[in-house]
């Protein structure tokens, strides 16, 4: 399915939602501009779904759930193997796509591909994962058992960042349970997707099992109403989040929405500077900061912060800010130019706030004036009343906060209000063990800049970076897409059926 970038006199490739197991044709009216925001050239079209194709992809997904849900657990495996094996075998015609319509490194974009098939490796194991519990004998002649089910059709609203890994962070569990979905991804990113569901279909996934509306908030709109869809999992801004939560689960729907973020890194006197500079860089600025997984904010222990200026310094003045597909490229550009407009405000905001303006990205001049590039910028002396401080820029603006003691430094992060990702820095143990224990925030590295769990754990952030009681992924994703049934039953020996008792069942 891959999408070529046209001439200019070329007929620009419209894309389809994918319902039913097919493509289904659009009209040129019926859709948006993809861009590619390295050239800012329009490279596709996009559909605009919304009630109908929602409805038609409902209606596609609950003919399949009966049959998906009985099908044995082995056959349903399969087809994951399959499924995993082709995503592999085209693993950089998805990281392509994904370099094309995002801008982020072609590295970075396999990198992203990859850690996604993790989690299409944890589907794998599906009869393991589905397996409940048995106690025999819990009265007399009465056994229990534990039932994982699926809940039905269920779908998921995922981002624009990361058009293979989040996605894949969803809908493999889902399907696993046995559950249909419908997958409402980005329609600036969506070539990647696309492929996806066609891989799906490829690996024997049945028709109806795996669906794509493209669209915006109507699709959003129609997803969070509609009656027959049981669950949703949403990843995006903090503010869309609550509204797929509150309306959803108004509506009897289980919602986990993962959302926005600020995270802070924690760097003690006493770490390697080096490794620090390189962490700092590499998380701030890799993928132009569009990461919710990203270290924007350094807080700094003592003198740490003026010993390690000058070393991000001098890692900022190498960095190749370029096209995503040219070879040595650090950064590419920001996916589009409105958000590329909203960095620039931030920049400004900084600036009127009283912070250090020590590396200026806006005076970057990109190797095509047609795209959508920034370059890095460097804020020193960010204090907590900023609003660089508090709030997600999501854009290659890193911010250095200096603190006096290591308990003034945790205590910014546990007070600020989102709580997704954090890093402590240090080569004392006894530091890094205490900060994991008394940081509120749940996801943790010790000299690990970007803490992302394995494909197998479960990934959730706290106060308003996650809305919901279950983590994505891992046994918490099986737990989210499943009810659990107990059953109390007895089998009485043949011969001797006891007399009728209206008395509470015993244990004797």
């Amino acid at each position: 399915m891959a999408i070529d970038t046209p001439n200019e006199a070329a007929v620009l490739p419209i894309l389809s939602h994918y319902i039913n197991g097919t493509a289904v044709e659009v009209l040129p009216e019926q859709t948006g501009p993809v861009y590619n925001p390295a050239n800012g050239k329009v490279i596709a079209r996009v559909p605009r779904g919304g009630q109908a194709e929602v409805d038609a992809a409902v209606e596609a997904a609950k003919a399949a759930f009966p049959a998906w849900r009985d099908m044995p657990l082995i056959a349903r495996s399969n087809i994951f193997f399959n499924f995993r094996a082709l995503m592999y075998e085209h693993r950089e015609e998805l990281a392509r796509l994904v370099t094309r319509d995002h801008g982020k490194t072609f590295p970075d974009a396999l990198a992203e591909v990859l850690r996604g098939i993790e989690t299409i490796d944890f589907a794998c194991g599906l009869p393991v994962h589905m397996s409940g519990m048995n106690t025999p004998n819990v009265s007399t002649k009465v056994d229990t058992e534990t039932l994982r089910v699926p809940l039905g059709v269920t779908a998921a609203i995922t981002p624009f960042n990361f058009p293979v890994m989040v996605p894949t962070w969803i809908y493999p569990i889902a399907l696993m349970a046995g559950n249909t979905v419908i997958l409402k991804p980005s329609s600036h990113t969506p070539g990647a997707t696309q492929l996806q569901a066609e891989l799906w279909s490829q690996a024997g996934g049945p028709a109806g099992t795996f669906n794509i509306v493209y669209g915006g908030k109507e699709a959003v709109k129609a997803i969070v109403e509609h009656k027959d869809i049981k669950a949703i999992q949403f990843v995006g801004s903090t503010a869309v989040g609550r509204y797929v939560f509150e309306e959803g689960t108004k509506r009897g729907k289980r919602v986990g929405a993962y959302t926005s973020a600020k995270n802070a890194m924690l760097v003690l006197p006493d770490a390697d500077l080096d490794l620090v500079a390189d962490a700092a860089v590499a998380s701030g600025f890799g993928s132009a900061g569009e990461r919710c997984m990203a270290q924007t904010l350094m807080v700094a222990v003592g003198d740490t912060g003026e010993r390690l200026r000058p070393k991000i310094l001098e890692r900022i003045a190498k960095l190749k800010i370029t096209d995503g597909m040219e070879p040595g490229a650090d950064m590419g550009p920001i996916y589009s130019q409105e958000h590329r407009e909203s960095i620039v405000k931030w920049i400004g905001v900084g600036e009127s706030e009283g912070a250090e303006l020590v590396v200026d990205g806006r005076k970057f001049q990109g190797p095509n004036p047609d795209g959508f590039f920034l370059g890095v910028s460097l804020f020193d002396n960010v204090t907590p009343e900023m609003k660089i401080f508090n709030e997600e820029i999501f854009g290659p603006v890193f911010g250095i906060v200096h603190a006096q003691t290591y308990e003034e430094g945790l205590a910014l992060i546990n007070g600020h209000k989102y709580a997704n990702g954090t890093a402590i820095f240090t080569t004392n143990g006894g530091a890094a063990r205490r900060f994991k224990l008394e940081v509120d925030v749940p996801m943790i590295g010790i000299n690990v800049p970007i803490p992302v769990p394995a494909g197998f754990m479960s990934f959730a952030g706290a106060k308003d970076s996650a809305i919901g009681d279950l983590p994505m992924r891992g046994e918490d994703g099986v737990r989210f897409w499943t009810q659990q049934k107990m059953v109390t039953e007895r089998w009485p020996e043949p011969g001797k059926e006891g007399p009728l008792s209206l008395v509470f069942p015993g244990n004797s």
